[in-house]
């Protein structure tokens, strides 16, 4: 997988598109004058520090991948990817060198409305943002109410099965649970990369690691994944902001050892036909946008 393919997808199908990006304004207005065609997805991604074995763009890969399975599926359209997410705890430490592209919250919140006032104007109804960046769901809640609340358009947010709700995946995971299977560069998503370009993957530089807790805190403190919780005397109700590195020594959370190319196929495929089946029933609600002009464009 080249690193422009996907900026490219489809762009040779002339018969039936689905990268937006390929088409143009005389095909996007005649695609939304067919029935059902008014949902559209909006691929979002992240460049981030990951293990050593896999590129910084792992969240895009399993993003496009699934996007591109679902839109074909479904026959939907799709934007091209955003590559930059919200990933302030991946930026590691200050001249490391960690190649981390984060947008602070607000900036992050603005593109989403952006992008989704865009679309809105145009005649889409059914807003559906896709990312696998687990972390990109942190300031979302104020965009997507907003945009409902300016449009009545539907609008949702899908984040694909992983950390700890990957449980859509449990029978095809060897690992077992203490070895953290859907988590950061783990089981998982070396798996997908190795499904999406085996290119990407090094696994000579891979590790098996697991998250701790910070060396400044004490023994009344456990971790056992990469959420922003840490549990004290066993009980997980305190949220801490802490750096990605400060609990994770290598950026591996888990055992990437047991990944295949097999897998990490099944693994995409079963995650686009969850959000082909969720993307079938958001059709079916009824959906009246009032206000979509977006005179604020400037």
């Amino acid at each position: 997988m080249s690193d422009l393919d996907y900026v490219h997808q489809d762009a040779d199908n002339a018969s039936r598109k689905h990268n937006i990006l390929s088409l143009s304004f005389a095909e996007v207005a005649e695609r939304l004058k067919e029935k059902d065609q008014d949902t559209v997805l909006i691929s979002l991604g992240s460049t981030e520090k990951h293990g050593a074995h896999i590129p910084l763009g792992t969240d895009s890969y399993v993003t496009m991948e699934v996007v591109k399975r679902t839109a074909e599926a479904t026959d939907i359209l799709y934007t091209p990817l955003m590559p930059f997410g919200y990933s302030p705890h991946h930026m590691g430490r200050h001249l490391e060198g960690a190649g981390t592209i984060t947008l602070r919250a607000e900036t992050y919140r603005n593109i989403m409305h952006d992008i989704g006032r865009s679309l809105i104007f145009h005649g889409f109804k059914r807003l559906i943002f896709v990312s696998h960046h687990g972390s990109n769901v942190k300031p979302i809640d104020e965009v997507l109410r907003q945009l409902r609340y300016e449009t009545n358009a539907y609008i949702s947010y899908y984040k694909t099965p992983t950390e700890r709700d990957a449980s859509f995946l449990d029978d095809i995971f060897e690992n077992p649970p203490e070895e953290t299977p859907g988590w950061h560069s783990s089981e998982l998503e070396t798996s997908a990369l190795m499904a999406a370009g085996e290119e990407l993957v090094h696994m000579e530089r891979a590790v098996q690691d697991r998250a701790h807790v910070p060396a400044y805190m004490t023994d009344k403190f456990t971790k056992s994944d990469g959420t922003a919780t840490v549990k004290f005397l066993g009980s997980e109700n305190i949220w801490v902001p802490m750096d990605h590195h400060e609990y994770c020594d290598t950026a591996v959370i888990g055992n990437p050892f047991r990944s295949t190319r097999e897998k990490g196929l099944r693994m995409l495929d079963r995650m686009s036909e969850h959000l082909s089946a969720y993307v079938q029933e958001v059709r079916k609600f009824p959906v009246e946008t009032t206000d979509t002009d977006y005179p604020g464009r400037a």
